[in-house]
This record gives structure tokens, sequence and C-alpha cells, in this order.
């Protein structure tokens, strides 16, 4: 008799989904017994592991940290979260999408051990980041390349040691978890640093408390961003990258091809993967960057632009990215954005952030207990002075009357505001554009 994968591993997420009490429970003692029991802890996951943690640009970072390893011929595992379309995107392997059956031997492995004598409740994500861990265990990669979730020194992925700890950048979200002091959230996120391995801090404005944490645990070396490592643009040949390797002697890698994502990013793969050791080309740099494609952030397909920012943060950041490109490219037609959020976010720094390039507003609702209603949004943008043209009861139903609106032909489409968002715009463009 054959197995239907695909189903099977649909009946596994949706059976993790309901099995603990609460979807985010931070904490490290229940997924540490199981991971004990595992065997995951007893000697390190590979090789070389990078963990990356932050508010924004962390699947940035991991993709092109696995992008440029892997041009440099390196076998590589990579972990993520949350995903787009499906949850295979989270674990890959070489560069490719981890398949189902690999999963669900996974999981199975989990359920078991969790089970061992005195049963063990775990989340949907810690569950997912055991996984993670048995597939890099069992591939034996080169280099493993783990995101953190929205926390740090809790998180289920600081259960593993990093030979390099990379923080993105330190903005509030989450603020129910992580609460709204900067310098407390960046003393959790840099909770993954570890005693005599390196640690990359890859923002022009990081909380002191993420140095100051670097220093107390013992870091070997620490690079920062504007200080130990840089980028600059060219706009004749992309952009350069300099830095120092862990003995503290200059680096320097020109002309390298922009990634489209942004270059304090890609500058902070680049330091993270010679810290770790790795003896970088640049011609296999330049094939890296190349080569990354991450879907969600500000990708196109055809008159739609579909891009994850989903705190103020990420959208002023895609402001600026839309100011750029008008500049270069000048718009034919309006600009709308399809915006729907979740109800714990910061909607109101969101729509002030991309108010200055946006030319009109098509609200959605999202569902569930954390979701957001179309008309809420309508309120806030018009409480900014924004133009309105339409609320819809969710993402499909906005699409479609952009789609039918004849004065919307000619019109560029940003869709933002949640990975939940992007999935359910990317999934219908893909079945019909």
């Amino acid at each position: 008799m054959s197995v239907n994968h695909g189903e099977a591993l649909e009946h596994w997420l949706e059976r993790l989904a309901r099995q603990h009490p609460l979807t985010i429970d931070l904490g490290l003692e229940r997924v540490a017994g199981v991971a004990a029991r595992l065997g995951l802890l007893e000697v390190p996951l590979a090789p070389r592991v990078i963990t990356v943690a932050g508010t924004n640009g962390k699947g940035s970072t991991v993709a092109m940290i696995e992008s440029c390893a892997r041009a440099h011929g390196l076998s590589c595992v990579s972990y993520t979260s949350p995903h787009l379309l499906r949850y295979n995107e989270r674990v890959r392997v070489d560069g490719r999408e981890i398949g189902d059956e690999e999963l669900i031997t996974a999981f199975e492995r989990i359920e078991a051990a969790r089970r061992q004598g005195d049963e063990i409740s775990l989340s949907y994500f810690e569950v997912g980041t055991l996984a993670a861990a048995l597939v890099v265990k069992q591939r034996a990669p080169d280099i493993a390349v783990l995101e953190v979730g929205l926390g740090g020194r809790l998180d289920a992925v600081n259960l593993f040691d990093a030979d390099v700890a990379v923080v993105t950048t330190i903005a509030q979200d989450h603020a129910e978890y992580l609460g709204t002091d900067l310098e407390v959230i960046g003393r959790e996120k840099a909770g993954i640093m570890r005693a005599g391995a390196c640690a990359v801090l890859g923002s022009r404005s990081m909380p002191v408390s993420v140095a100051a944490r670097a220093a107390a645990v013992g870091v070997a070396r620490l690079a920062t961003l504007g200080e130990t490592f840089d980028h600059a643009r060219d706009a004749e040949s992309g952009w350069r990258w300099r830095g120092e390797d862990a003995s503290g002697a200059a680096l320097s890698f020109a002309p390298l091809p922009d990634p489209g994502l942004p270059l304090d990013n890609a500058a902070s793969a680049v330091q993270a993967l010679v810290l770790a050791g790795v003896p970088l080309e640049h011609e296999r740099l330049v094939a890296g960057f190349a080569e990354v494609h991450l879907p969600g952030r500000l990708q196109r397909i055809q008159r739609w632009w579909l891009d994850v920012a989903h705190n103020p943060h990420a959208a002023r950041y895609l402001a600026e990215r839309l100011r750029e490109r008008d500049r270069h490219q000048p718009r034919q037609g309006r600009r709308l954005v399809l915006l729907a959020m979740l109800g714990d976010k910061d909607a109101d720094g969101v729509i002030e952030a991309l108010m200055p390039v946006v030319d009109g507003w098509v609200c959605a609702g999202l569902d569930g207990e954390r979701g957001r209603s179309g008309a809420d949004l309508v309120a806030r943008i018009s409480a900014q002075g924004g133009d309105v043209f339409e609320v819809a009861e969710g993402v499909v139903e906005a699409i479609e009357w952009i789609e039918a609106d004849p004065q919307s032909a000619g019109d560029e489409v940003l869709v933002c505001g949640s990975f939940f968002t992007v999935s359910k715009a990317l999934e219908w463009l893909q079945e019909r554009v």
C-alpha cells in the first residue's frame, strides 16, 4: 500500500499545532529534556554552527550565508521560520527543501522520545527545531545555519552552541513576550552568544546591552557593523565589503553583486562565514550573492510585489527601497498597498512608514485569534490621512477586487503586513498569474 507522505505530513503538523497548550512557550527545560533523550546535546551539531537572531533580517542573513557557503563547496543545512507555502521550506539541505518522509521520520523519533518515562509536552516550534537538529545530525553537513525564533536566550534554537552568533537588528516586535525596552530585548537576543566563540553585530544602532552581553559572556571575537566590518555601494559595480578575520587581519572583497536584500545583512553574512573559518574567495562570493533567492522579500510577480514586512523597522526599510527604485525607474501608474496585519503588531507604525510612498490602500482582514479586521486598518489609515479604496474580508478577496477594478489595471500593487498575508497572496498568484 502506497503512503501519501504529503497528506501524512499535514496530519502531523495539525497534531503538533494542537498538542501543546501554548503556541509560544519560551524556556529550555522541556525541549532540552527531549533533546537529551535524542542524543542531540552530546557533541556539536556540525563542524561549523552559525545561529542568527534579531528582530528583522534573520531570514535574509541565513539565506545569504547558505548561498555563499554552498558556492564555496560546503554542504549546508539551514533552518528558518516561519514558512510561506510549505512547512518543508523551514529545513533546507544543500539548497533544497527537505522531503516529507525525512520530516515525518524526525517527528516520529521526537514523539517517541518525549513519551519516554515522564511525558514532556512540546510546542510546534520546539518540535520543528528538534526535527531540524535531527536532520543536521543525520546529514552531517560542513555547516549548519540556524535562525532563532522570536527570542534568543530562551529560544529552542539556543540549545545548540554556535561557533558564530549573529544578531541582525533590535527593534520592537512580539511585545507581549519580549516587552518594549530595547535594552532588555537586546540582552535576550544576545543570549545566543557563547564564551570562546565569535559574534557578529549586524546593525549600526545596536542597544548597549548586546555588546555588554558579549563582554560578560567572554566571546573570543566581536565584529560590529560600521567598526570591524562594513559595506559600501558602488553604482557601477554592485557593492564592496571590508572586514577582519578572527586574528584581526584586514580582508576585503569587491565588486560583489547586489543580492536584492539588505546590504547590512549581506555584510554580516560574509563576516559570519569569515569568523566561522571559511576561507572565502572573491569569485565564489560573487556566485553566492548572484544566486541567492528569498521569497517574500520584495518578490515581484508581474505588477505584484510581495514583502513580509510586519513591523515599523521593516516597513521603513521597505519604504527606503521603494524610494530608491522610484528614483531609478519612475512608475507609470499608482502604487497601491494591500495591507493585512495581525492584531498584536504595530499597524500605526507600519502605516506611517509606508504612507509617503503609497498612493492608495486596500485593506483586508486576517482570521484567527491573533487576527485583525480590515475595518480596523481602514480607521488607522484614515486617521493618518491615507486614501482607502476598498476593504475586503480577506486577502484573496482583496486581490480579486484589485484584479477586477478597471481603474487599478495599470497600478503597481505591494502586498505586505504579515507572513500570512504574503502566503495567501503568493498561493493565489502562483495559481493564476
